[in-house]
C-alpha cells in the first residue's frame, strides 16, 4: 500500500487536480504488524474532485473481500453553545439548571460509519484480515471524509515526516461501481474511551479485595498508564499544531491505543484519529472565507475576539488545548472511578457550569466524595501538578492557555511522581 496525499472540498489541493474520486471514506485502520497488515476503511458516495492528489493511493478493488457487518459508530453535533464569559460570576449554586445543558446542547449527527469483516484477497497481502467501513451521511460525510483524507496528507507529505502519534494514511480503492476506499494503518482496536470504561468497570472489584498491595500496585500502574496515554496524545497535538493542523474533535474516542493492558504501558503508543474537523490553520488559509466545518470555530474566535489571522490562529490552537483539558479530566477521574460514577457529560458540566472552571473548587468538592478520591489523589500528585495542569488547559481566557508542547513538558506528564 502506497501512501498518497489527498484534497478537501475547500482545499487548494483540490483546484490542482483533475480526475475524478467518487467519494472519500471516512474511519479507517490497518495493523502495522511486522506479520500481518489489517484495514478498517469507509465507503464513500458522492463524487469529489482529487485526481492526481490521490493517484497514488488507489489500488485494485479485487484485492479486497468484504464479510459480515460487526458494528458501527458516528459523531455527535453540538446544536447549542452559549459559551464562558470572562465577565461571568462564580455563584456555584446551579439548583435546576445542572440537569439541563446549560452550556451546550448534543445531539446525534448524521454520519453513520458501518465496519465490516472482510480479508485481502490477492496481492502480496493476501489473507490478511481486513476491516471494511460504509459511510452513510450525504455531502456532509463526503466533506468530512475530503477534510480528512486532506488533513491526513498534509501531515504525511514526506516519508521522512512519518509520526508514531498520529494514525497513518496507507492507501485506498476504487470499486467497479467507482466507490472510493481509504485505509489507514490499525495499530490496535481500542480506544482511549474503552481504556476507560474497561477500567472503570473493574474499580469495584480492585477497591473490594483484600489484599491492600494488590489495590496500590494497580493505582500505581494505572497512574502511569494515564499519563503515557495523555503524553503521548498531545505528542500527537503538538506535531498537528507544528505543521499548520488543528485537531478540533479531540476526546477519549478519538485516541487510538496499541494496548489497554496497563502493565504493557512502557510499549503503549497513543496515536490520534478522527481528523474529519481538522482545520488548516496556515496564515494563507486564514485569510480566506471559512469552509462549513470551521465556522463554527471562527465565530467562537470573534466573539473572543480574535479577528486578525495571527490572532485566529492562537485562538485556534487554544481551543484544541481546551478539549484537550477537558480529556485529561475524563483521563484523571473515569478510570480511577467505579463504573457510572463519572462520564464526560457530568464532568463537563461540573467543571464548566457548576464551578465555572475553578479547579480549586472542584478539588474541594471531589475531595468530600469518597468515590472520587484515587482522581483526587491522582491529580494532587508533585504537591498539586495534575490541577496545575488541568487549570492551565482550562484556562477561562484563551491566550493565558500554553501551547501542546509546553503541555508535553510539564513535570505532572513527566512520569516523575508516578
Amino acid at each position: 500500500m502506497l501512501i498518497g496525499v489527498g484534497g478537501a472540498a475547500v482545499a487548494d489541493c483540490l483546484s490542482q487536480c483533475g480526475s475524478s474520486f467518487s467519494g472519500i471514506g471516512l474511519r479507517l485502520n490497518l495493523n502495522s504488524n511486522s506479520n500481518s497488515n489489517s484495514t478498517r476503511i469507509i465507503r464513500p458516495r458522492r463524487a469529489v474532485n482529487l485526481g492526481l492528489c490521490v493517484a497514488s493511493l488507489v489500488t485494485n478493488s479485487d484485492s479486497f473481500e468484504v464479510g459480515r457487518l460487526i458494528g458501527s459508530y458516528g459523531f455527535m453535533n453540538v446544536t447549542s453553545y452559549s459559551g464562558l464569559q470572562s465577565g461571568m460570576g462564580m455563584d456555584y449554586a446551579v439548583s435546576e439548571d445542572i440537569g439541563s445543558f446549560k452550556v451546550q446542547d448534543v445531539g446525534e449527527g448524521s454520519v453513520k460509519i458501518r465496519l465490516y469483516e472482510g480479508r485481502v484477497a490477492q496481492g502480496p497481502l493476501r489473507g490478511t484480515r481486513v476491516y471494511p467501513g460504509q459511510q452513510v451521511g450525504g455531502i456532509e460525510a463526503d466533506m468530512m471524509a475530503a477534510n480528512e483524507l486532506n488533513a491526513h496528507a498534509s501531515l504525511q507529505s514526506s516519508p521522512k515526516d512519518a509520526f508514531p502519534h498520529i494514525q497513518t494514511l496507507v492507501g485506498g480503492f476504487e470499486t467497479k461501481t467507482g466507490e472510493q476506499w481509504l485505509a489507514f494503518r490499525d495499530n490496535g482496536k481500542y480506544s482511549a474511551a474503552d481504556y476507560a470504561k474497561i477500567t472503570s468497570e473493574k474499580m469495584a472489584k480492585v477497591i473490594a479485595g483484600w489484599n491492600p498491595f494488590e489495590l496500590d500496585q494497580t493505582i500505581k500502574n494505572r497512574r502511569y498508564f494515564v499519563v503515557r496515554l495523555l503524553h503521548g496524545a498531545m505528542r500527537g497535538l503538538s506535531y498537528m499544531h507544528d505543521n499548520d493542523r488543528l485537531h478540533q474533535s479531540l476526546g477519549p474516542a478519538s485516541i487510538v491505543l496499541n494496548t489497554v493492558v496497563e502493565k504493557d504501558a512502557p510499549y503503549l503508543v497513543p496515536r490520534l484519529r478522527d481528523l474529519a474537523f481538522s482545520v488548516d490553520i496556515r496564515y494563507s488559509q486564514l485569510e480566506d472565507r471559512p469552509n462549513i466545518l470551521s465556522e463554527g470555530l471562527w465565530r467562537r474566535a470573534s466573539v473572543a475576539g480574535a479577528s486578525s489571522p495571527l490572532e485566529k490562529r492562537a485562538f485556534g490552537i487554544a481551543d484544541d488545548i481546551y478539549e484537550a483539558g477537558l480529556l485529561f479530566a475524563y483521563l484523571a477521574f473515569v478510570p480511577f472511578c467505579q463504573a457510572g460514577v463519572m462520564d464526560s457529560i457530568i464532568l463537563r458540566r461540573l467543571l464548566e457550569n457548576t464551578f465555572q472552571l475553578d479547579l480549586q473548587a472542584v478539588r474541594e468538592y471531589c475531595s468530600a466524595d469518597d468515590r472520587l478520591l484515587e482522581a483526587v489523589k491522582f491529580l494532587d500528585l508533585g504537591d498539586g501538578a495534575g490541577w496545575e495542569l488541568l487549570q492551565a488547559m482550562l484556562n477561562r481566557d484563551y491566550r493565558g492557555r500554553p501551547i501542546a508542547e509546553a503541555v508535553v513538558n510539564h513535570r505532572f506528564l513527566s512520569g516523575t511522581f508516578v
